[in-house]
């Protein structure tokens, strides 16, 4: 088990390492391997990076949890393809794979303020539950949902715990966290509420 400081460090060596293995093509919005070969190498070789789904959680909610993304105004329009996009719709799906207790902090610390976050926007749209013209009168979706949705149950757990959310509680759509939890089939969470 790694401590905070440890954790941040091996963060800090895994975003350096990768600063030369990927190049950014700015005009298309993307990040890609060096090589096709560096694609093989990875493939052939799964041990070279150890808990990797923790790593690039605490790596996306590091950025969400940023005072420059946080001051994002989440009403303005927001490219899916851009690594806010990208850390808004799968922090979660790396942390229900390994959730570390550093992990679980980071995502703790983003889910409390949750509903005035810029990545709100996206997960609602991604879900098809919000048009972005009605989202400046959004702000009532809780962390309870998010974490819910992503189907991480320490994490819904503490958030109904240290906040008191009801995992009842619906937003103006009409779906409360048990809902979005049943929806995408997370039975653990759905039995957690």
């Amino acid at each position: 088990m790694h401590g905070k400081n440890e954790t941040k460090n091996m963060n800090q060596r895994f975003l350096s390492t990768v600063s030369t293995l990927v190049t950014v093509e700015k005009e298309a919005s993307t990040v890609r391997l060096i090589h096709f070969t560096l694609k093989e190498y990875f493939s052939t070789h799964p041990d070279i990076f150890s808990r990797p789904h923790s790593a690039m959680a605490e790596i996306c909610l590091t950025y969400l949890n940023s005072q420059q993304i946080k001051a994002l105004d989440p009403s303005s329009p927001w490219d899916y393809n851009s690594f806010l996009g990208y850390c808004s719709l799968y922090w979660g799906v790396h942390a229900k794979q390994d959730l570390s207790d550093y992990t679980r902090s980071l995502a703790l610390q983003l889910l409390q303020e949750y509903d005035h976050h810029v990545s709100l926007r996206f997960l609602v749209q991604h879900t098809g539950g919000l048009n972005s013209f009605l989202y400046s009168s959004f702000h009532t979706l809780g962390g309870v949902h998010c974490a819910s949705f992503f189907g991480i149950v320490e994490v819904v757990a503490a958030l109904i715990e240290r906040q008191g959310y009801s995992p009842n509680r619906a937003y103006f759509l009409g779906d409360s966290p048990l809902a979005w939890a049943a929806r995408s089939g997370h039975e653990e969470v759905v039995k957690c509420c």
